[in-house]
């Protein structure tokens, strides 16, 4: 296969990495980490500017490109550690709003985001769902005439700072999973917001007797579940990219640390058996990148079986490279390894976030031993 990058798609890697590099330095990160939630408009705004909120969204809306394009700002936004949600408000929400969306949801919603003017998140997830993506207690019902949503959504990601939710829900009138596409300030919305592990936002949301129109819905009501899993196997992929960028430049810091860092008299890097585990760090994230390569490139196909298998063997494998990565990283640079001053911990924080996050190692596994057993009987 042919993995060279088009001209355009160099541009937006080069320029996307020109911007990080002067406007989110580690030292800039570290201060936005002591604002609220980590989220910082006026970076969100310089990220439409470039035109990077666009990536993946139709192109009559005001986006370019596909899988790819999505792989390559997620790369760098893992190389970089940035905080800014665009893995809910353009891969997710904007997929699941350009999918099913009403013309009208389409025009108005997909144009801010790709404008930096709002940022989006998934409120899907409940308790002792785990993985399950069925799983889903909150109801939509018709009362007095009124379709009311009631229920309890964890662990929402970025919903610190959505501005806009699509939100899923059992529909008692039609059966099956509808989505809604709400304001975060609703009435009978209650939030608790609160920071996550890695400096990024989450939040928890409790629904009570919010009512809904019909306008809102996003797609057909009840068909919201087949949706949701192609935009989560979309998120599968981005997370693999962000996961080898984030990777790549924990590699880059060891490996300039091995160079610098004196011991008896000479850099630590010289001795081998640091060599080594130096070598099988790098031959794990080159291994990673070839399985990411593979996600982005099924992540749309029609196949469920075969898009499903693709995705979390790249997923699980990822996820084992990642941990492998960021535990040697910390033990190379030895006690300052963990320190919040030093960007180490932050990468190793970072990919053990998104190796739990859309199914960990374990998860992942049990669906390609399911998959390949079934494909034997």
């Amino acid at each position: 296969m042919d993995f060279e990058l088009s001209d355009e798609q160099t541009l937006l890697r080069n320029s996307l990495q020109k911007l990080l590099s002067s406007e989110y330095s580690f030292e800039q990160r570290q201060a936005m980490l002591r604002t609220p939630f980590g989220h910082s408009p006026a970076v969100w705004k310089l990220l439409a500017g470039q035109g990077v909120l666009g990536a993946g969204l139709p192109e009559e809306h005001g986006g370019f490109g596909g899988p790819v394009e999505v792989m390559i700002v997620m790369e760098e936004i893992g190389r970089g550690l940035v905080l800014e949600p665009y893995m809910s408000s353009v891969v997710v929400c904007g997929g699941l709003i350009a999918a099913l969306g009403k013309r009208a949801q389409r025009l108005d919603v997909l144009a801010r985001i790709i404008a930096g003017d709002c940022c989006a998140a998934l409120a899907h997830h409940e308790t002792g769902a785990r993985y399950t993506l069925s799983h889903v207690e909150t109801s939509l019902r018709r009362q007095a005439g009124e379709l009311v949503l009631n229920g309890t959504k964890t662990v929402i990601q970025d919903g610190a700072v959505a501005d806009i939710l699509v939100v899923s829900a059992r529909d008692d009138e039609v059966g099956g999973l509808s989505l809604l596409l709400l304001d975060s300030t609703t009435p009978g919305l209650e939030w608790t917001r609160y920071r996550m592990q890695d400096g990024r936002s989450g939040a928890d949301l409790v629904c009570k007797d919010v009512q809904v129109e019909e306008q809102q819905v996003l797609g057909t009501r009840g068909g919201g579940l087949a949706a949701i899993e192609l935009a989560v196997d979309a998120a599968i992929a981005a997370s693999c990219a962000e996961a080898i960028g984030a990777m790549e430049a924990l590699n880059a810091a060891t490996l300039e640390h091995l160079k610098t860092r004196q011991q008896f008299g000479q850099p630590i890097g010289r001795f081998q058996v640091l060599q080594h585990r130096m070598a099988d760090m790098f031959l794990l994230a080159t291994q990673a990148r070839s399985m990411s390569f593979l996600a982005t490139g099924r992540c749309r196909e029609p196949d469920r079986v075969q898009r499903r298998r693709a995705l979390s063997a790249a997923k699980a494998f990822i996820g084992k490279a990642a941990r492998f990565v960021g535990q040697q990283a910390v033990q190379l640079h030895g006690g300052m390894g963990m320190s919040a001053e030093l960007c180490v911990s932050h990468y190793f924080k970072r990919l053990t976030l998104i190796n739990a996050t859309w199914g960990d190692v374990d998860h992942h596994v049990g669906i390609v031993g399911d998959l390949l057993l079934a494909a034997d009987q």
